[in-house]
């Protein structure tokens, strides 16, 4: 028998596990069940798990559901559906086609089927269509394949799925989990517009994995910021973010996924799946900067478990792995306040600089990216996703004129040279290229890049408007970061590479810059190099955190009136300050203090006044 305490939970956070139809199936065998779920649940502590019915054209039986169920109510474990809509996974994710009758039959079956056995019920990333058969293509018609399938996926979700589930079960809560992918969401039929409104409940995909050894290449800062992003769209009704253990090479970056989730004040975090938790973990996943020198401990996590001669355990897992990053963030989560950032603005179905703002948040720039126009702040970001817009000119005038600062990235600006935006700056975003390593910082200041960054060139009007920040080559200058007054307001164009991963060659100098002006109107910004990411909340405490492979110094700039910043994990205090000082050598009513954070580590933080 089991000796899992279903009262042993996480004070800050629940935790989920899905079970794929592959892992219920296996649930037959009680014996099987109850030896997995007692690894498991020594080192995780279950809240909830998913049991999927259905995924790859299998559907699980009826007395097994039923079984499983009983056993995870017996161990004070929740239970909830969970629905894959696949033919076959494997086959480049093969979907149903909702155009043709027989498929849309077993889709609405499934869901009644799931409906019958469950209160709740969760659809995984599939609820998307990649199908081009021929029923499809002439029920296209004229269309594009976005406007066709985001109509087609909304009839499929009140007409197969909701409809039909709450036909058979009145009080069944239909969830829909949207993928990390959201920047193209809708080429596929995921309608984060109509979707939100007509499910109960939406969940988030936080998985990141490794930004090098992966198709979607990613950004670790990606899973948080995908969690406020899904926030915004249905505020109180984004259950959760949702890792898997894929394309993890290494236990930090699993950890750092699950931190990330929380760290963005998810109130579940799921565990993708079961069957994954069998896997066993070795001395090979340890990355060469571990030794305790990370968040993730690696020494730590063993210490518990291992033999009385100092040998491993017979068995570890990736639970183990997952229930000592757990056991670790559950305090820091019950210090953090309500994370706040600079307000970024991106229409729904849009597209254009996709994920960009994962990687500024990788340059320590906390983003709160918004579904609506966000124009009561004084400060707002927008990156060329804004063009989908139509009133986008309008809308940046009308700020401007109100006396607030709009920062516009050189990717919108050039999408809306010929949409009246020049109507603020005669300026153009030209398609020449220069390759800097030099950067004119202000007037005096030069600074020098280990690596050269290829820039859009920018032509503007002498005196008309002016740089901030200019790449230099040899003689001559291109605009990184420029300014132009407008009504009583600035408008600020920051130009971005045409490769987005070459912001992480800037300068600390010219990164110290760019946050200046666009945390402005926070508490706190951290300077140093790119990788260092910021999340800042609203009592006065922060976390920084950083995914680089060795150790990097820090300078934490706040107020004159901040006396202290207080380690809240270690009780360190930093008290020693240094006064920030303008061109011309005045005070400019910030100072910095100094810190040190390991190789993938983050450090939280308190200010003291």
């Amino acid at each position: 028998m089991s000796t899992y305490d279903s009262r042993d939970r996480y004070r800050n956070f629940d935790v989920a596990i899905y079970c794929t139809v592959y892992d219920v199936q296996k649930m037959a065998d009680l014996a099987w069940l109850e030896q997995r779920f007692d690894v498991i649940s020594r080192y995780v502590k279950v809240n909830k798990v998913y049991l999927e019915t259905h995924r790859d054209a299998i559907i699980a039986p009826e007395a097994t559901m039923k079984q499983a169920k009983r056993f995870f109510a017996d161990h004070g474990v929740k239970t909830s559906g969970g629905i894959t809509y696949t033919v076959n996974e494997r086959n480049r994710f093969q979907t149903y086609c909702y155009a043709d009758p027989q498929d849309r039959q077993k889709v609405k079956e499934i869901a009644e089927y799931t409906a019958s056995l469950f209160d709740a019920f969760i659809l995984d990333d599939f609820f998307f269509t990649n199908c081009k058969c021929p029923q499809c293509i002439a029920a296209k018609g004229e269309r594009s394949w976005t406007a066709f399938r985001l109509a087609q996926m909304t009839e499929a979700a009140q007409t197969l799925v909701i409809g039909p589930a709450k036909a058979v079960n009145p009080q069944v809560e239909v969830t829909i989990k949207y993928p990390n992918w959201f920047e193209h969401f809708q080429g596929l039929g995921f309608d984060l517009e109509t979707g939100p409104t007509l499910f109960d409940a939406i969940y988030t995909g936080t998985e990141t994995r490794d930004p090098v050894f992966s198709n979607q290449h990613l950004q670790a800062y990606h899973g948080y910021s995908i969690v406020r992003y899904f926030e915004n769209i249905k505020p109180g009704g984004n259950q959760g973010g949702w890792v898997d253990p894929f394309g993890s090479f290494f236990l930090d970056r699993y950890a750092e996924q699950l931190w990330l989730t929380l760290f963005a004040k998810a109130p579940e975090i799921t565990l993708f799946n079961f069957g994954q938790f069998e896997r066993p973990i070795d001395a090979a996943q340890r990355a060469p900067w571990q030794g305790g020198q990370t968040s993730f401990d690696f020494d730590a996590m063993l210490a518990p478990w291992l033999q009385a001669d100092g040998s491993w355990p017979e068995e570890t897992s990736l639970a183990m792995a997952a229930g000592h990053a757990l056991a670790q963030i559950d305090p820091v989560i019950a210090e953090l306040g309500n994370p706040l950032g600079v307000r970024s603005y991106k229409p729904f179905h849009s597209t254009g600089e996709d994920f960009l703002h994962s990687y500024l948040g990788m340059l320590g720039i906390p983003i709160d990216l918004r579904p609506e126009f966000p124009a009561d702040e004084s400060l707002i970001l927008l990156t060329e996703a804004a063009k989908f817009d139509p009133d986008i000119v309008t809308k940046i005038k009308g700020q401007l004129m109100d006396g607030k600062t709009v920062v516009v990235t050189s990717g919108l600006f050039k999408a809306l040279q010929e949409r009246g935006i020049r109507d603020i700056v005669e300026l153009t975003v030209t398609d020449r290229k220069a390759s800097v390593q030099d950067y004119l910082i202000g007037r005096f200041r030069m600074v020098h890049s280990d690596e050269a960054v290829l820039l859009p060139h920018i032509d503007y009007l002498t005196n008309d408007s002016w740089e901030e920040i200019s790449g230099t080559s040899r003689t001559t200058g291109h605009p990184l970061l420029h300014y132009a007054a407008y009504g009583a307001g600035v408008l600020y164009v920051l130009t971005i590479p045409d490769n987005f991963d070459d912001l992480y060659k800037l300068p600390v100098e010219a990164l110290a810059r760019i946050r200046e002006l666009l945390l402005r109107d926070l508490y706190v910004r951290v300077d140093g190099p790119a990788q260092v990411m910021l999340f800042v909340y609203d009592n006065n405490t922060f976390i920084v955190e950083s995914i680089l492979p060795e150790s990097v110094d820090v300078r934490i700039v706040a107020d004159t009136a901040v006396t202290a910043i207080r380690d809240v994990l270690t009780s360190e205090t930093l008290t020693d300050a240094a006064p920030i000082l303008d061109w011309r050598g005045e005070s400019t009513g910030k100072h910095a203090f100094a810190a040190t954070l390991k190789p993938h580590s983050y450090r939280v933080f308190r200010l003291e006044k």
